[in-house]
């Protein structure tokens, strides 16, 4: 069983409007924007990342939002929902507050026991606030008052047709099974970063997700070092997983795997972090390039849809 694997790093998801996405997630979340860059393999698109002050491990939703893109389609073989966490008694005033935002499908039930509002984004994405004691700092420049703002994340949800194979992964990647609701098993990583939770939902039959606007791409779990990722990378491969060879993605290194639930696995380094190239003032604000695509800048300053 590995032991590096601290919990949750970010998740990435697929949007159609960027500028939608941003006010979403700026605006109505209270989230800060601390990195606007460029899809690796798509220049053309925006890599945008919100979070904490900082963009801490566990804090982070990433988006490529790709112009005008077609909803997913909901099913089996993804990550279903993605929560985070809120301080307790705070639900009635996210409720309102997401009430007049661009959510839909703002509700509120209890999940494992805790108070839950669950509502869509923008492009039908599924999320959840959950009332939990977190002494996470949020960020504190959102609008929003900081004994309310978002923690970051809480879980993410998958829903799956046979969890037996994941739920396999989710163990030896060092994940403890927690307790059952409903059709859903809570797997919770002990001593994590506060993202410590994966839920499988699992339903049988069901038809086969379509990846599109709303849906998530890949979830990522955090490793403290390059070091510590290689370790996680030769035991994967010892097991029989399909690994990509270590990616410099400039605010830290991955490594990815599809797990036999068809979910695209990631594991991602706390190293260097957002900072590496930004003043920790202006995070978010300037338009950073990969190397391999600093010689594009021109034309992607001319044709990327502006965001504020």
């Amino acid at each position: 069983m590995l032991t590096q694997i601290k919990g949750l790093h970010h998740v990435t998801s697929l949007a159609s409007n960027a500028q939608a996405n941003n006010a979403f997630f700026t605006e109505a979340m209270g989230l800060r924007r601390v990195k606007k860059t460029v899809n690796f393999d798509a220049p053309d698109v925006y890599h945008l990342y919100y979070g904490d002050a900082l963009g801490t491990p566990g804090s982070v939703m990433t988006y490529f939002p790709f112009p005008n893109a077609a909803r997913g389609k909901r099913g089996v073989g993804e990550v279903s929902r993605t929560a985070f966490a809120v301080p307790r008694g705070s639900l009635d005033h996210w409720a309102t507050r997401l009430g007049s935002s661009a959510a839909t499908q703002v509700a509120k039930d209890t999940y494992f026991g805790a108070p839950r509002l669950t509502f869509s984004g923008p492009d039908g994405d599924d999320f959840a606030l959950i009332e939990v004691q977190d002494d996470r700092t949020p960020w504190t420049e959102g609008g929003i008052d900081p004994d309310l703002a978002v923690r970051g994340f809480h879980s993410a949800s998958m829903r799956l047709a046979d969890d037996g194979a994941t739920a396999e992964v989710l163990r030896f990647m060092g994940y403890e099974v927690g307790e059952k609701d409903g059709a859903s098993q809570r797997f919770v990583m002990p001593d994590g970063n506060g993202a410590d939770s994966i839920d499988i939902e699992t339903i049988p039959g069901a038809q086969a997700a379509r990846q599109g606007a709303g849906s998530v791409h890949h979830i990522a779990f955090a490793v403290e070092d390059r070091a510590a990722q290689l370790e996680v990378r030769k035991a994967l491969l010892d097991t029989g997983h399909q690994v990509t060879p270590v990616i410099d993605r400039d605010y830290f290194w991955a490594i990815y795997f599809r797990t036999p639930g068809g979910v695209l696995f990631e594991v991602a380094t706390n190293e260097p972090g957002f900072d590496v190239d930004e003043d920790t003032a202006h995070l978010g604000e300037a338009l950073k390039l990969p190397d391999q695509h600093a010689h594009l800048r021109e034309r992607l300053e001319a044709t990327l849809e502006p965001i504020d």
